[in-house]
């Protein structure tokens, strides 16, 4: 049996076990930075597999090694996210969270199942192989600053320092049993906005003794939309979108002040610095034009994330081999962002997409959604593939 058979046959093997896994962790979510039991628990599993090492990193991070023959040769890194969403699942499943108000709503139980899947195939297959795969398992993917810097500052990248990583995550909109594949530029900058217009409240029936918050915030929210439309670079994508808006008066009453949230994505660091001023300065100053005052606050968040384009494309021909070449699909640019993008910062890295649809059994809702599920074929198919990954890039020179 050659080793790709190998490996197919051992995550076939493990299937039930990375199911029984997965819905643990689903039925348990905590959120970013307090995944105290996720991390006792993942700790449990890899000290149950009989990894090499396991060091603490982020708190709640681990960072385990797998050591092949002659491990100094080379070392990868293998990253996977254990936090989950403040978000109310609404899926009618017996490994529906019992964490109120918590639920593994974007696949990181999925990614963490997998990366152990992985960890368990390799280990099996330790004379298979030269070199040593680092597996990172972080903290706080959801939440800035994001656990993958803490984790590089912390050292997890370095002692030994890996030459690539790869990371995996899932995606709805390509079905189970098919791999995406982006390479260069691939994901968002993001930056979260919070914006506060202070004025001057009063009765709604007299609005020449007022300051009008709810109409100057209005008026905010549709003139930074010309800082996308007009002020970038037509070829530069941009997105700017506030979801969350608190004027909090009534029908006749007007509010001393009103807030706004949103978020600010783009794929260019130079453009990114330009729009945080150009919003700012147009922010206030159309405030006060009208009588108000805007407190405008930029927190920067994740930069871009580019996958590189020798390894990405090396790791398409591999899960080709792997997958066959009808499963391997070309993605877009996505304007999500991700933390993994400060590990493609730091060293080669390529980030794909685990498709988790099935629409025959309704498996069709997005991430950060109450009804998010994924088809777990795509278990056997996220461990198998990431092991074959893990392998040929430990063979390339």
């Amino acid at each position: 049996m050659d080793l790709k058979a190998k490996i197919q046959d051992l995550a076939k093997q493990i299937y039930p076990e990375l199911v029984e896994t997965r819905r643990h962790l689903h039925a348990h979510p905590e959120l970013s930075f307090q995944e105290f039991e996720t991390s006792a628990f993942v700790k449990k599993q890899l000290e149950l597999i009989g990894v090499d090492s396991i060091e603490t990193r982020a708190n709640t991070g681990w960072v385990a090694m797998i050591r092949g023959r002659n491990p100094d040769k080379k070392v990868i890194a293998l990253r996977a996210d254990i936090d989950a969403l403040p978000i109310e699942e609404k899926n009618e499943v017996n490994y529906k969270s019992v964490n109120t108000g918590v639920m593994h709503a974007c696949g990181h139980d999925v990614h963490t199942t997998s990366l152990l899947g992985v960890a368990k195939i390799l280990c099996s297959l330790r004379n298979e192989f030269e070199g040593s795969v680092k597996l990172l398992f972080q903290p706080g993917e959801e939440k800035l600053p994001g656990g993958a810097s803490i984790m590089i500052k912390e050292g997890a990248l370095a002692n030994p320092t890996p030459t690539s990583i790869l990371g995996q995550h899932v995606m709805p909109l390509i079905p189970v049993g098919k791999i995406g594949f982006r390479s260069g530029l691939y994901m968002a900058s993001t930056d979260e906005l919070y914006v506060k217009v202070i004025g001057k409240g009063g009765h709604g029936a007299m609005p020449h003794l007022n300051v009008d918050t709810v109409l100057i915030a209005s008026h905010i929210i549709v003139a930074l939309q010309q800082i996308v439309s007009r002020a970038a670079n037509p070829i530069i994508p941009s997105v700017l979108s506030f979801g969350k808006v608190i004027a909090n008066g009534a029908t006749n009453v007007i509010p001393n002040e009103v807030y706004l949230e949103g978020t600010f994505r783009t794929l260019d660091e130079k453009w990114r610095s330009e729009a945080h001023v150009k919003m700012k300065k147009l922010a206030e100053q159309l405030a006060e034009s009208m009588g108000a005052k805007c407190e405008f606050e930029i927190r920067r968040g994740y930069p871009f994330l580019m996958n590189d384009i020798p390894l990405t494309e090396k790791m398409k021909v591999c899960a080709r081999e792997y997958m066959g070449e009808e499963n391997i699909v070309d993605l877009d640019i996505w304007m999500a962002a991700e933390d993994f993008s400060y590990y493609s910062q730091e060293m080669p890295a390529c980030f794909y997409r685990l498709g988790t649809r099935n629409e025959e059994r309704g498996i069709v809702s997005s991430v950060h959604t109450p009804t998010f599920d994924v088809d777990e074929k795509s278990l056997e198919i996220g461990a198998g593939l990431m092991t074959w990954l893990a392998i040929k890039e430990l063979e390339t020179n």
